[in-house]
């Protein structure tokens, strides 16, 4: 794994304005970057990101099954009450997901380590499926890339293949988001392009233009019945708000399913370390609550995994809350003592979870974290993000990657 700085493709800026990729800049720095762009080999994205990416999936999956069997657990992960049914009978009558992303540490010489899922809204898709490829593309076209590189990247038409594999032919979908949010317009955008081509509908409906009918369906801002519905909103704030109620019995078809609600949740960073202590690309990682609970002596079920694990906690670890995007909330602690914090502390009243700190890799005073996408069960795909600061947060830059020896 190495950053190599490399030549940007002339005119690309006005490439991006022209393709809708109107968020390259940001906050007056550049978001998207290329400048330079990370170099894997073969074996480091097949042994270190796509093998594990797809076996922490199934891992994953083996998590949900258990949570939602469990009182105790759907309790931790805060899944309301009133909702449990609803989130339970979606994993049992088997609904289907349909993509996720997990961030990664990862220094080149492996494990990598996973640092949280982002299972139910992830973003940068755009970036990662389409632009980046283009990138990689007319790099190599124009001779900055050697003609024997490749990208790890097949999100587009796995994505594409997976919606022709989870809805019935021509079926429509309506795209809910915040149509006044550039990325999150980008990524419904995305994945509208990718079920066109997997032969179904797709209509664009904004989050607010959500309604009931009369007989209680959803419907969209046009009055047309939303029979399924791909909504970039969490279902943790979906199942707080006040429409909730009118979710299950409205009989729509939900992407991603409820059962998400649990893999969303950094509370899955426990439950993943409680059913594989010990797995080469996990963490260890334990509920605050239940870390202060055996710190002062108390005997609970997770007592023995966290005195074998504060040796490497003390060391380093991260607090983050259960809930929270763009990594707010988080806060890094090394030698008994906080070094690094979010500055949004705006999710900091949810539970906090507490994880054993995996230290980013520094590339000319920048911090890489992978994001290795999933489409179905299989990971697929991969985007990088770096900033000068340890913790990612939603203006870090995006660079682009290539694979070569």
């Amino acid at each position: 794994m190495q950053k190599l700085s490399l030549p940007e493709r002339p005119g690309w800026r006005d490439r991006a304005t022209e393709l809708g990729f109107t968020f390259a800049d940001m906050g007056g720095e550049p978001y998207w970057d290329e400048t330079s762009a990370y170099r894997f080999t073969l074996r480091q994205i097949e042994d270190d990101i796509e093998a594990p990416g797809t076996e922490l999936h199934a891992m994953c999956r083996e998590a949900v099954a258990h949570a939602v069997a469990s009182e105790e657990w759907m309790t931790r992960l805060d899944i309301p009450r009133p909702y449990w049914d609803f989130v339970e009978r979606s994993w049992s009558n088997g609904e289907p997901e349909l993509y996720g992303r997990f961030d990664l540490a990862y220094d080149g010489k492996g494990p990598a380590k996973l640092l949280e899922y982002n299972a139910d809204t992830p973003t940068s898709l755009y970036e990662s499926a389409s632009f980046q490829w283009l990138w990689f593309e007319e790099s190599r076209d124009a001779g900055v890339l050697g003609p024997n590189t490749d990208q790890f990247n097949r999100i587009h038409e796995a994505l594409a293949e997976r919606w022709a594999a989870i809805c019935a032919p021509g079926e429509d979908i309506h795209f809910a988001a915040d149509r006044d949010n550039p990325e999150d317009y980008a990524t419904v955008e995305a994945l509208a392009w990718a079920a066109r081509e997997g032969g179904l509908g797709a209509h664009f409906t904004p989050l607010s233009g959500i309604g009931i009918t009369d007989q209680g369906q959803l419907a969209d801002d046009q009055d047309r019945v939303i029979g399924t519905l791909f909504k970039l909103y969490p279902w943790e704030d979906m199942l707080r708000d006040d429409f909730a109620a009118n979710l299950q019995p409205s009989g729509a078809r939900f992407i991603e399913p409820p059962w998400k609600a649990v893999v969303s949740n950094k509370g899955l960073l426990p439950l993943l370390w409680h059913l594989f202590p010990n797995h080469p690309n996990l963490l260890p990682a334990f509920f605050q609550a239940d870390l202060e609970a055996a710190r002062r002596g108390g005997q609970t079920p997770y007592s023995a995994a966290i005195a074998e694990a504060e040796p490497l906690l003390a060391q380093g670890h991260v607090t983050k809350p259960i809930f929270s995007r763009e990594g707010a909330g988080v806060v890094i602690h090394e030698g008994g003592r906080e070094t690094d914090r979010a500055p949004d502390d705006s999710y900091s009243h949810h539970p906090q979870v507490v994880q054993a700190l995996a230290p980013l890799p520094a590339f000319d005073g920048f911090h890489p974290v992978l994001g290795a996408w999933i489409v179905g069960e299989d990971c697929v795909g991969l985007g990088v993000r770096e900033d000068r600061a340890r913790i990612t947060h939603n203006l870090s830059r995006f660079k682009p990657h290539f694979i070569e020896g």
